[in-house]
This record gives C-alpha cells, sequence and structure tokens, in this order.
C-alpha cells in the first residue's frame, strides 16, 4: 500500500498554480517585491516556483530536470532581502496559502515550510536573528 503524497493530497499541479498564480498577483503590485523580479512578465518566475514547489512536495521533478539542484540561497543571493521583503512576501505568501482553503494538516504544513524558507533567505544583517516564532 503506498502512501498518498502531500502533492498528490492536496490535488496536484492545479493547486501549486493557483497558489502561485494568487501569489504573483500580490507580487506584480508591491512595490518592495517588484522590483526583485528582472524580468518584465512574471511568469517565467511563476513557472519557476510552482515546478520547484511541485518537485518539493512530491510531484514531477521537472524543476530539478531543468535547472538543476535548487540552491535557492545562492539564486537569490543577487537581491537584498532583509526582514521587509520577507515579511511582504510572507504576507502575499499567507494570502496565497489562505486562499487554497486547504484541509488541516495539509494548511499548516504548507505554509510552516512557507515561512520557514522566508527566514532562510534573510541574507542582510537587519533581519530579526531569532527567526520565525515557534507554533
Amino acid at each position: 500500500m503506498s502512501e498518498v503524497s502531500f502533492f498528490e493530497a492536496v490535488g496536484g499541479e492545479p493547486t501549486f498554480r493557483r497558489l502561485v498564480d494568487r501569489f504573483y498577483e500580490g507580487v506584480a503590485d508591491d512595490p518592495l517585491l517588484r522590483p526583485m523580479y528582472p524580468e518584465e512578465d512574471l511568469g517565467p518566475a511563476a513557472e519557476r516556483l510552482t515546478l520547484f514547489l511541485m518537485q518539493y512536495w512530491g510531484g514531477p521533478n521537472t524543476y530539478s530536470a531543468s535547472r538543476g539542484h535548487p540552491r535557492l540561497r545562492m539564486r537569490h543571493a543577487p537581491f537584498r532581502v532583509g526582514a521587509e521583503e520577507r515579511d511582504a512576501w510572507l504576507r502575499h505568501m499567507r494570502d496565497a496559502v489562505d486562499s487554497l482553503e486547504l484541509p488541516e494538516p495539509q494548511h499548516t504544513d504548507l505554509w510552516n515550510y512557507l515561512e520557514r524558507a522566508a527566514y532562510f533567505m534573510v541574507n542582510t544583517m537587519d533581519a530579526h536573528p531569532g527567526g520565525p516564532a515557534v507554533r
């Protein structure tokens, strides 16, 4: 008997596409985050995030097959990611996660991962050193 992956349990690719589309709707109009995306069209960034999240949660390995190891900190190193940027990213991602109306524990599992990832990406000294609050 095989265990269902998180990817399958939440509805697969359509769910992750909805998550990322909603997230980038917020980013598109965010004066702090939008300049961090040098491409005029946010579509390629959305596609990369979608593929990464799908792979991370047990979906196809398309991300690694096309881009190699994620190396998230390295890929984000050229951008200043401080507490303000992290919090703005989390604000849009919270809206996106909540919009999915996932059941528990999937909602909490997804949010907790994204929150940890956001704190991990901070690369300036102005961020709160303690990381995310323990819940």
